[in-house]
């Protein structure tokens, strides 16, 4: 099977700011898929979301489009390299109009915090140690607790 891409469609009730928001995450956005209904922003070049005005979302399914202002319907996290890229990604991410809906979640083996998009979609971003990718969360924990008896 081919190398896939990721396209999360996300709806806006107001494109421009919707725009702003992920520049101000540092993210760029593809004019060759962008106009009055919808904006491309770029990720990774494997990652993209298609951030959409609701009347055209709506054109895709005959369900309900949730408000994400009082409903969740999925919530998208993202990967940081440390840390500091977390609080720095909320940090750029609260400046562009987002809000930080909770504290920030630290398990030992994982910090995450979550940003809410000014529409009210669910971003999270994490850093997870990388022993404990390899191994699982539980054996990195329980190695972390037998180096702290020794």
């Amino acid at each position: 099977m081919a190398d896939s891409k990721i396209f999360v469609n996300i709806p806006t009730s107001d494109l421009e700011r919707a725009k702003a928001f992920y520049e101000g995450l540092g993210y760029t956005i593809n004019p060759n898929f962008t106009d009055e209904n919808a904006a491309c922003v770029v990720l990774t070049d494997d990652i993209y979301f298609m951030v959409l005005t609701r009347e055209f979302f709506s054109t895709f399914t005959e369900k309900q489009i949730a408000d994400p202002r009082t409903q969740l319907q999925t919530a998208i996290s993202l990967t940081c390299d440390s840390r500091e890229d977390v609080d720095a990604m909320l940090e750029r991410g609260l400046a562009a109009g987002g809000s930080e809906p909770r504290p920030a979640q630290d398990y030992g083996f994982m910090y995450s915090r979550d940003l809410d998009n000014p529409d009210g979609n669910a971003l999270g971003f994490l850093y997870m140690v990388p022993e404990a990718v390899e191994k699982g969360p539980e054996a990195y924990m329980a190695s972390q607790a037998a180096e702290a008896s020794a």
